[in-house]
């Protein structure tokens, strides 16, 4: 018998810290090795944290809504080797499950898809370890219905009388605006614009478009075209792909493009790695199944670390100038702006040209204006010559 620490796991590259948002387990609590105990809350994502030992809760350190440094100890287990892998009755199986449905231990993406659906999660018999509800059975009671599930109306999270409308503001939120003001205090953003000539461009997508839907299943969005093109610039400026680290540069060699996807009134930025080695058709296959998971809840954190550049798509809200807040630790955010038809002059004539602005925010104190400035340059070549010869879907 032994008292063994649990620490809080780093969940990011960046990540140094984490707020313990719900304990799932109390002190006295038996737990399998892996068992989730307690869920956290990052700039990045929300995730359970595992238990490290088979054993009983001793001690809980970490308050909810406390934030804790990575590495800290958040609780104590008692452990007894004896009883490691043994499997327990189903009657204890049973009775933990009707536990844990009275005290709503249950993670945020089956909140999230119960919520959606107003599915009543106490009457929901789980498959998960100890009984736990995952998303599975949710998901099933959605397709197929359950005797004894309760369907009911969730109240309003708002509040409101006849002069304004109090809205509460959810951890996810907190989080992302404390990261938002610290990123703008610390980095000094500098800002560019480059305006493309998409014609091109917009003439192939709009011709391969409908085969590719057929095929593929998804579709094949002007996005992915510059996530592409992205991706290759930074193969060839390495500079771009940096981040800050006190007193050192870090360059990364692989090219994981973080892309921001608005979820509700949340946002979360996934990242489609190796970006430079997957094709068209790989980066919007990403972009497709990253999109689909952040706005059912069901991001995980490998989906959202390591990004090492980001390109924002406001373009889809109709805007055509932009500046991004870095995404720190990240030296740069690519704003690809809507594309719009406007007259231009090629060779003294006016022509209609489907144009399209691409806005940079960059980290000062590692890019300067000459070496973005020529990234911008080869984004634009790379996008102005676009075809099935230079870059191909598959």
């Amino acid at each position: 018998m032994a008292i063994q620490p649990v620490k809080m796991p780093k969940l990011g590259e960046s990540v140094t810290e984490g707020t313990i948002t719900k304990w799932l387990v109390a002190p006295g609590d038996h737990v399998q090795k892996y068992d989730p105990i307690a869920e956290v809350l990052t700039d990045k994502v929300t995730a359970d944290i595992p238990s490290s030992y088979t054993g009983t809760i001793k001690e809980i350190m970490a308050k909810e809504d406390e934030k804790i440094a990575v590495d800290d100890v958040i609780c104590t287990i008692e452990t007894e080797e004896a009883e490691a892998g043994k499997e327990q009755p189903e009657t204890s199986t049973m009775q933990e499950n009707k536990e844990q449905n009275q005290s709503g231990r249950f993670s945020p993406a089956v909140l999230k898809l119960s919520q959606l659906h107003h599915i009543d999660l106490s009457k929901v018999k789980g498959s998960g370890r100890g009984g736990r509800v995952t998303r599975k059975d949710v998901q099933h009671v959605i397709d197929h219905g359950s005797d004894g599930v309760q369907i009911s109306e969730f109240a309003a999270s708002s509040t409101e009388d006849e002069r304004h409308t109090i809205v509460p503001v959810d951890g996810i939120k907190q989080t992302v605006a404390a990261n938002m003001v610290k990123t703008m205090q610390e980095v000094p953003h500098a800002w560019m614009m480059i305006e493309v000539d998409a014609t091109n461009l917009v003439r192939y997508r709009e011709a391969v478009k409908e085969s590719f839907k057929k095929a593929e299943g998804y579709n094949v969005t002007y996005f992915a075209f510059f996530v592409k093109a992205v991706a290759r610039a930074l193969k060839e400026f390495p500079e771009m792909n940096a981040m800050w680290a006190g007193d050192h540069i870090v360059r990364k060699k692989d090219i994981h493009i973080s892309i921001a996807v608005a979820a509700d009134d949340k946002l979360f930025v996934p990242v489609v790695k190796q970006a430079d080695e997957k094709s068209i058709k790989g980066i919007a296959r990403d972009v497709n199944e990253l999109a689909r998971k952040a706005r059912s809840g069901t991001l995980s954190a490998e989906d959202v670390n390591g990004g090492t550049f980001t390109v924002n798509n406001t373009g889809s809200f109709g805007s055509v100038q932009s500046m991004g807040i870095i995404n720190y630790p990240q030296a740069a955010i690519l704003q690809v702006e809507s594309i719009v038809k406007r007259p231009v002059i090629i060779d003294g004539m006016i022509a209609v040209r489907d144009m399209v602005n691409l806005c940079l925010s960059l980290d000062h104190r590692v890019l300067d204006g000459l070496i973005c400035g020529r990234f911008m340059q080869r984004v634009k070549e790379l996008l102005e010559a676009a075809s099935e010869e230079t870059m191909p879907i598959y």
